[in-house]
């Protein structure tokens, strides 16, 4: 059976230079029992030195940026990653032989263009592709062809787009996005410096508070910038994007009577009195529902939030807050994948000296006699001795696995075990061999790529009380029988992510409860059922992608986190609520990066400012080397079954690509086969690196002063 299914992937891969029928076989499976050869990225030292002056936990993006300013500043850095390759979560990786998926993190807006300049990231081999028309929203309603809403770059294009729905809409977005910009110009120094350190103004020296009272600048500046507005820019930080309220105002509720998805049961549909939004952020602006939900997904995206939960503006917030090559909002595509901009990174960090590793598991923190940080110590028992060590983990990783307990203060312990993890997201990586033909907006006659195929690609997104209902369904323990989905095709800007007339699709969805009803698990019938709905959807918008898909990679919560480190799957480390923000992230008198144990620092998510891109957990968990695999699908309605089986990198001990993927090939014959659930790493739409430069920083005013 093995040589048999070993020969068909061989014959698949021979086929993958050519085109891409749609009666290949269906369905390939990564056997989670296969590790991954090891990454031997460009300018990596030959050899691990027992000694460093700083080391680095974990290859994630703020990892590799906060080992690029360390090792530019002369400090001589190591970074050692636990996987078989580089990024964390912005990695490539060729899960389905020929089909090459961001399998994490898909979207680049939010790193920050210092770090993109200052590492002189073009001249390392990054190369953005701008999307513009960057959102298409389809409908389902009854009337042919269905209407739908595309935005972009271009204002008046923009304007006609949003007055199919409403006039009074198009003429105020201009002014929106003018009012979101402001906001955006004021917080923006925020993200580039740390928090006050509250802590140190009441303790220490003269000179220290000083130095303390030194970061309220950034702080004050965004006051003032602010001026008469800042009431009104307060609402968006601390108002739901949008309310629920009974009221008598006469407005109409939005229509009940949307078509389920096909395949679903139709969902119950919320009480009426629950569907008048008034008065908060998008209702202030706008009447139309289309609209006002398409600009909402960007205020729950990774959160288990509503758009009527307080806060949710802020999550909106951080999302305008990116630039691309100029471009204040843009979002692009990374050539190549997201693994291109962290070898990207890499190469920027190995040019300065930085020396970087693949499978180095760290098992924790070597501590001093007075408490300090003095280096790790690796799963296979080396010890590497440091003055500085950084964590690139989660908080919880780092301070309630990589740390004895007893080393810390137990205020500070309980806190990081308090801190609201709870996710909604899966991830589900789709390779298909045609593109999706919307009925909104078929496709052409050649199969080409449209413009609304490079977008962000929003379904069930016909008003925010289907965004609320999937949210209350996920409350209750019940994964949303309508998800807000997100759908990505970064082949049709990248062409070389896929065989020729091929595609790769990612479904970044929610949401879903880390925790089931009634405590039952996250298993392969409950994980292939979420996904087999979130199919009957897109097929509901698109007829025939069920039948177009070659093979699927589900990601539920539990996935995330046991493999990854990722605490409750949050794509943020953390909540992104205004409790978990700012002074209080990871906890109060610790946002500055330092933690209670000296000379050791948070540098991932889980520290200011908070960021949508996750880093993998340094050691833990049996599955945590990334393996997983891909379900087969077979047949036109996507069911799950057995099928062939390939190592997630099969060339064992070889050189993974430039891009950091791995790419299988003839030896895939005899492999051992498997049928177990998939699990592979995952990221949301952005990565920021604005807490590895911060953390560096602080870490080298530190290292200097020793």
């Amino acid at each position: 059976m093995a040589r048999h299914c070993g020969a068909m992937a061989a014959g698949l891969w021979a086929r993958l230079g050519m085109s891409c029928p749609s009666h290949w076989p269906r369905g390939w499976h990564l056997s989670p029992g296969l590790s991954g050869a090891r990454l031997a990225h460009a300018g990596a030292a030959d050899q691990l030195q027992r000694e460093y002056d700083a080391v680095v936990i974990g290859a994630g993006h703020n990892g590799l940026v906060a080992a690029a300013y360390l090792q530019q500043a002369g400090v001589r850095t190591a970074v050692l990653e636990k996987r078989h390759v580089l990024g964390g979560a912005a990695v490539t990786e060729e899960i389905v032989p020929g089909f090459k998926f961001s399998r994490a993190s898909y979207l680049l807006s939010l790193l920050r263009p210092q770090i993109y300049t200052e590492l002189e990231l073009q001249r390392h081999g990054l190369r953005v592709l701008p999307r513009d028309p960057y959102s298409f929203t389809p409908l389902l309603e009854d009337r042919s062809p269905p209407r739908s809403l595309l935005l972009g770059h271009n204002m008046a294009q923009t304007q006609q787009q949003i007055a199919q729905f409403s006039q009074k809409d198009a003429q105020a977005y201009p002014e929106y996005e003018v009012f979101m910009g402001g906001l955006v110009s004021a917080l923006n120094p925020l993200l580039d410096a740390p928090p006050l350190d509250t802590a140190a103004l009441g303790q220490g020296s003269l000179l220290q508070r000083l130095r303390a009272l030194r970061a309220l600048q950034p702080l004050l500046r965004a006051g003032l910038a602010l001026g008469q507005q800042l009431p009104r820019y307060y609402e968006v930080l601390t108002a739901p994007i949008s309310k629920v309220s009974a009221s008598s105002s006469g407005v109409e509720p939005p229509a009940a009577s949307l078509p389920a998805c096909e395949g679903t049961a139709a969902a119950p549909h919320p009480d009426p009195r629950a569907l008048f939004f008034l008065g908060q952020i998008l209702d202030q602006w706008f009447e139309s529902e289309p609209l006002k939900a398409t600009l909402a997904t960007d205020a729950v995206i990774g959160a288990m939030a509503s758009p009527h939960t307080p806060g949710s503006g802020y999550v909106l917030l951080h999302h305008v807050m990116g630039e691309l090559e100029g471009q204040r909002g843009a979002w692009g595509y990374v050539a190549g994948g997201m693994g291109a901009l962290s070898q990207a990174i890499a190469h920027a960090a190995a040019a300065w000296g930085a020396h970087i590793f693949a499978e180095k598991a760290v098992c924790h923190v070597l501590l001093g006699r007075d408490g300090r940080a003095q280096g790790v110590t690796l799963q296979d028992g080396t010890e590497v001795r440091s003055k500085l060590v950084l964590s690139n983990a989660s908080p919880q990783i780092t301070f309630l696995e990589l740390i004895p307990q007893e080393q810390l203060p137990k205020d500070f312990v309980q806190r990081i075990q308090q801190v609201d993890t709870r996710s909604p997201v899966t991830k589900i990586n789709v390779a298909v061999d045609r593109l999706p033909s919307f009925l909104a907006a078929p496709n052409a006659r050649d199969g080409q790529p449209l413009p609304h195929h490079q977008c962000s690609i929003h379904l069930n997104c016909e008003g925010t009380h289907l965004l609320h209902q999937a949210f209350t369904e996920a409350t209750h323990g019940h994964p949303s029988s309508r998800p807000m989905i997100e759908l990505c095709i970064p082949s049709a800007l990248d062409p070389g992510l896929a065989p020729r007339g091929c595609h790769v699709v990612s479904l970044f969805t929610q949401y879903t409860p880390s925790v089931l009803a009634g405590g039952r698990p996250w298993d392969e019938q409950a994980r292939n059922a979420y996904a087999d709905t979130v199919f009957d959807c897109i097929e509901a918008y698109a007829p025939g992608f069920k039948a177009s898909v070659i093979g699927r990679d589900i990601l539920t919560p539990p996935d995330l986190e046991r493999i990854f480190g990722l605490p409750g799957g949050n794509i943020f480390h953390g909540g992104m609520s205004l409790d978990q923000l700012y002074f209080a992230r990871p906890v109060p008198s610790y946002s500055g990066y330092r933690s209670p144990i000296p000379g050791l620092y948070l540098c991932g998510s889980g520290a200011h400012p908070g960021e949508q891109g996750w880093e993998p957990e340094p050691s833990w968990g049996a599955a945590g080397g990334g393996q997983g695999h891909v379900e087969e699908v077979q047949g036109q309605h996507g069911a799950g079954g057995g099928g062939v089986h390939s190592p997630l990198c099969p060339r064992m001990g070889r050189q993974v690509g430039q891009l950091g993927w791995c790419s299988p090939g003839p030896h895939l014959l005899g492999l051992e086969l498997r049928t177990t659930p998939l699990f592979c790493s995952l990221a949301g739409g952005g990565v920021m690196g604005a807490a590895g430069r911060n953390a560096a920083q602080v870490a080298l005013q530190d290292f200097r002063r020793l």
